[in-house]
């Protein structure tokens, strides 16, 4: 039997797909609000399934400097997330949490670095836990690691692990919210082909 796709997945798995978004949005959003100490809002995710190839331009061009955070997923379901966070993200945070004033990612620190890879850290757990709440699935995220690069660079890593699924991805998009900024985050929910199936399983949807 072939070996399923990604860019066999239909409106109502999209769909399904961006319920979870929402649901881990509103998780990230609220650990986000007390981590500093602020409101952050988050908009209503857009949810695609892309060429992996048409990643790079939506990031602004293969040498944009970003932030990449990754994380694997262990357990029932196997696989990795990636946030990848615009450079005024990681200064706005890194501003709020650490009250200090950086403009450039040339000017973060070791701590600032641990700053941003707990927050993805949050991030990830806040998505993983409204898959596992709404599926019943042990789900358990590794230690994140964080790399500032350009986009070509930071992708070339999950294009890696696609190679066995094909040429498409699972693009999540929304904007955090707070007092006075507006910041983008990107996420790539990249499980495997059998996690996938067994997650929409869990939902009752076929696929």
């Amino acid at each position: 039997m072939p070996q399923f796709q990604y860019d066999q997945l239909n409106d109502m798995h999209i769909d399904v797909l961006r319920e979870l978004g929402n649901i881990g949005a509103g998780n990230a959003a609220t650990a986000l609000s007390t981590m500093l100490m602020q409101s952050v809002q988050m908009s209503v995710p857009k949810v695609k399934v892309l060429n992996f190839q048409d990643l790079t331009n939506i990031l602004g061009g293969p040498e944009n400097i970003v932030v990449g955070i990754l994380t694997h997923l262990h357990d029932d379901i196997q696989g990795m997330i990636m946030f990848i966070l615009e450079q005024k993200f990681a200064h706005v945070v890194v501003n709020i949490l650490l009250n200090k004033e950086i403009n450039d990612y040339t000017q973060m620190t070791e701590v600032d670095y641990s700053a941003l890879n707990e927050i993805g850290n949050i991030m990830a757990g806040s998505y993983v836990n409204a898959i596992s709440s709404l599926t019943g699935l042990k789900i358990n995220i590794m230690v994140p690691s964080i790399t500032i690069d350009m986009a070509g660079a930071i992708l070339s890593v999950p294009a890696i692990e696609l190679g066995m699924s094909g040429d498409k991805v699972l693009y999540i998009e929304e904007d955090f919210i707070g007092s006075s900024e507006s910041v983008r985050s990107c996420m790539l929910l990249i499980p495997e082909m059998d996690s996938l199936k067994l997650i929409m399983e869990r939902l009752g949807i076929e696929i």
